[in-house]
């Protein structure tokens, strides 16, 4: 009576995984954290499977020390949130829980799953079911988005257990999905996104066969939950790999479809596409630059980096306009622009306000130069250090030099590639600096 949606992909019923025994892989019990070591051993004391699963093993196997350990088990939430007095239920789609230590440390644990929680069951009369999809750990792999993340470690008897073919695509440093790609873009073009962020962190080769269901694809992306984009765009701004991320989105045209606009400064109606494309992947690689340091960037910094070389292409300046006229009109098509790029996606406002403000700050921070001084009223405004963090970022990706006028006003180590022999020292009134353009 029940049928899955795009059914192909489902595993066989039953399969009998691949296991590497401890003295063939690198992942030891010390690498793990003692929380992760907690929860696996708890879980397994009590009679259930527990598995560490996911990224947390790809990244050990690559010799990474990974951001967060997921586990994944045969108990259900109920049952693992008795275990774990220190536990909460959550989700609605699909329930897991978050064990909380000390120190603001959380463990997911989740039960394993028939289906990715954002596939659906579907009855023969074309009704949509939500039920839990509770499955078997087969399932759980097979429902994973590439290979790479389908491995899972046994706590019983530390060895690895593979449904999938990851050990062999980490071996050949290849992004592959699970399954037939066309049919696992079509259930969730999301997957698409996160095909690429994986590609961009690992520095590994896109399948072919996968690549092309991408460029055949790109358009399903309009179809998803524009929060659901909106949470894997920021994590591939933050994640210290969105210049090869916007490489990629770029030459597959996904960042087309997610931002059709972009059109206008990338895509062929611009005649200076090259030079476009290239000066935004630049300002991307001195934000990963960033993020590797541990300074990472806020999120208006980041939409304001995100929209410059846009606002470039359709706001250039007009020699027949006043100044008032000139920045009026330069004021209102920032505006617009983070308008029409952001709201699509719900971002909230405080960010996109403040995204505009030194996107706006970047004409004023020029007239202080020609007037040598900065004025009290600018210096004062809570987005004064952001503009010029943003100033400093574009300045570096056009190979030119902040003006001391500026360094001066705010801390000397704002950004690591200024000289670091540079001290604060009074100016004297009425000296004059070169000027530098806005936006470029």
């Amino acid at each position: 009576m029940y049928q899955r949606m795009h059914s192909q992909s489902n595993p066989p019923s039953k399969i009998t995984p691949v296991v590497i025994p401890r003295s063939n892989h690198p992942i030891s019990r010390k690498m793990l954290d003692e929380e992760v070591l907690k929860v696996l051993y708890r879980l397994y004391h009590h009679g259930f499977i527990a598995y560490l699963v996911g990224g947390s093993v790809r990244d050990l196997l690559l010799g990474k020390i990974p951001k967060d350990f997921d586990v994944a088990t045969n108990a259900h939430p109920h049952e693992i949130n008795t275990l774990f007095k220190n536990s909460r239920v959550i989700g609605r789609r699909f329930r897991l829980v978050h064990v909380f230590f000390k120190g603001g440390k959380i463990i997911e644990v989740s039960t394993f799953r028939s289906r990715s929680e954002f596939e659906e069951v579907q009855t023969e009369e074309g009704e949509i079911l939500r039920t839990e999809s509770f499955g078997t750990p087969e399932e759980d792999a097979f429902r994973r988005d590439i290979k790479i993340n389908g491995l899972f470690y046994n706590i019983a008897d530390f060895c690895i257990l593979d449904y999938v073919g990851g050990m062999a695509d980490l071996e050949r440093q290849l992004i592959r999905t699970i399954g037939d790609p066309n049919e696992r873009f079509q259930q969730d073009p999301v997957r698409m996104i996160r095909v690429i962020r994986h590609a961009s962190r690992t520095g590994f080769s896109i399948d072919p066969q996968t690549y092309q269901a991408i460029i055949q694809h790109r358009g399903e992306i309009q179809k998803c939950s524009p929060s659901r984009i909106r949470d894997e765009f920021l994590r591939d701004l933050k994640e210290g790999a969105a210049q090869p991320s916007f490489d990629l989105m770029l030459r597959t045209g996904l960042l087309f479809s997610i931002f059709p606009d972009l059109q206008r400064a990338y895509g062929d109606r611009n005649p200076l596409k090259k030079k476009a494309q290239q000066y935004f992947l630049s300002l991307f690689g001195l934000v990963d630059q960033l993020n590797k340091m541990n300074r990472p960037v806020s999120e208006s910094t980041l939409f304001a980096l995100f929209l410059i070389p846009f606002i470039h292409v359709i706001a250039p300046e007009h020699p027949f306009l006043g100044r008032r006229e000139q920045y009026h009109y330069f004021t209102q098509t920032i505006r617009w622009a983070v308008h029409q790029i952001m709201n699509r996606f719900s971002f909230p406002k405080g960010i996109k306000e403040t995204a505009s403000q030194i996107l706006i700050a970047q004409s004023v921070l020029k007239k202080t130069f020609q007037r040598g001084f900065i004025p009290k009223k600018l210096r004062m405004k809570g987005y004064f250090q952001e503009a010029v963090l943003l100033y400093g970022i574009k300045a570096q990706a056009n190979g030119e030099r902040v003006p001391h006028l500026l360094r001066n006003a705010v801390p000397s180590d704002l950004l690591p590639w200024w000289p670091k022999e540079f001290k604060k020292r009074r100016r004297r009134s009425g000296r004059r600096f070169p000027s530098t353009s806005s936006i470029d």
